[in-house]
């Protein structure tokens, strides 16, 4: 079997006396979208919060192409090569979209000093590139304000590809976008799959079932099963956990 590219083992944190995650391990495999799903509350943005190093878990482990990120802090990881995309927006609003793309670009780099980041030919080349990868290339002086919401979730996914990433992280790439957005991020997911894997949250389960590889399903802070498409459908616990169905007798 393939060796995954993401190894997370054993994952816990809790906020006083309520559990957030408790003892969380996945792995994403090269060429995968691995969803995790679960009702609000269930702990997924914690999870990839702990997994990008925003929140600093209480136990666990994070590998990332066999390295170990455990002690990293959020920047190094993503210099690693880990690129994610947030649930709310953390684009500066008022700056163009090359600029916010430069920006994510110099976050893959050692920090230099007083670097002239936006005469920086070489950043603003991979800014670019990546703009193309998502469409964006005829906006790129564009005020990011005045982009429409579907455009905005396309420039985050652009700034994570800036790192080059080994795996994305993506919490909710399709929240608020209608049926022309989310099939057109739906179709960017699935083309991105072949340069690094996905660990995606989402709410979406239309594009979750149409996308995933493998999907892992979270309740009360613990994953309580993880399999195919079709596996996740018929779990018995999952149905009466999350989809909201009966399960047969």
């Amino acid at each position: 079997m393939t060796e995954p590219v993401l190894q997370v083992r054993g994952v816990s944190k809790s906020f006083g006396a309520l559990t957030a995650n408790e003892d969380v391990s996945l792995d994403l495999r090269p060429g995968e979208i691995h969803a995790l799903i679960g009702p609000n509350g269930a702990g997924k943005s914690t999870l990839i919060a702990a997994i990008s190093g925003a929140l600093t878990p209480d136990a666990g482990t994070v590998h990332l192409a066999g390295r170990d990120l455990t002690g990293l802090d959020m920047a190094a990881r993503a210099r690693a090569g880990l690129g994610r995309t947030f649930q709310i927006s953390a684009l500066a609003m008022e700056m163009s979209v090359l600029q916010n793309a430069t920006l994510g670009a110099l976050g893959g780099q050692a920090f230099r000093l007083f670097r002239p980041v936006m005469r920086d030919a070489g950043l603003r080349q991979v800014a670019q590139a990546a703009l193309a990868r998502v469409g964006l290339q005829g906006h790129a002086r564009t005020r990011t304000a005045d982009l429409s919401h579907g455009q905005r979730r396309q420039l985050e996914v652009a700034i994570a590809l800036t790192l080059a990433p080994r795996a994305f992280l993506m919490d909710e790439p399709m929240a608020g976008l209608g049926l022309e957005g989310t099939a057109a991020m739906t179709a960017l997911l699935d083309a991105l799959r072949v340069e690094a894997p996905i660990l995606l949250v989402e709410h979406d389960m239309d594009a979750v079932f149409r996308l995933a590889d493998r999907i892992s399903v979270l309740v009360y802070g613990r994953i309580i099963a993880t399999g195919t498409p079709a596996e996740i459908r018929q779990n018995p616990d999952v149905r009466r956990a999350y989809l909201g169905e009966e399960a047969s007798p």
